[in-house]
């Protein structure tokens, strides 16, 4: 299939639908897009969204702010200081509250993490993930995650998904 523009995927939506804008307007259309590529973007680890944050934790403190711009993290890795090196395990969040019950009681070498929205009801909800069980000591973590890059639309009608990937946008796009 030939890669997609913004206006070519959209007749595409259209055609596949068998329907026209009267019945799908561009903002539902536009909404289809934006959700096809977040899904898209969460499930499929592209190396070209991969980014890396390096900080230290705190003793006792087991909630931290995610990275800028963070869609979803793919890895933690922790290293203390002798320099050993681990991975955290991707658990749930719900797991991490049973498991940890008290943050500041609970501590130890981090084993768990899992990610989380503040919820605020706002629409700059910020990201976080929490490890579990808290820091007994200051590591060094370093966050792998994915970033969400800048999404088709009518005046940015070309995207990476959009032209390497197009038969997947059309079907992800149909799905939603």
């Amino acid at each position: 299939m030939a890669q997609f523009t913004y206006s070519t995927l959209t007749t595409a939506i259209l055609n596949f639908s068998e329907t026209d804008t009267s019945v799908l307007s561009s903002t539902i259309t536009d909404q289809l897009i934006a959700n096809a590529e977040e899904r898209i973007f969460r499930d499929v680890n592209i190396d070209a969204n991969r980014f890396y944050f390096k900080a230290t934790t705190n003793s006792g403190q087991g909630t931290y702010n995610a990275p800028s711009g963070c869609l979803i993290i793919r890895a933690i890795k922790m290293t203390d200081s002798s320099n050993n090196m681990w991975y955290l395990q991707k658990v749930d969040q719900t797991m991490l509250d049973e498991y940890t019950q008290d943050e500041v009681a609970n501590t130890g070498k981090p084993r768990y993490y899992a990610m989380f929205q503040s919820g605020q009801g706002t629409s700059n909800n910020t990201n976080y993930y929490k490890i579990a069980p808290s820091p007994d000591a200051t590591y060094t973590i370093e966050v792998e995650y994915s970033i969400m890059p800048d999404q088709l639309s009518s005046t940015n009608t070309q995207t990476f998904l959009s032209q390497k990937f197009p038969n997947g946008m059309l079907y992800a796009c149909l799905i939603e």
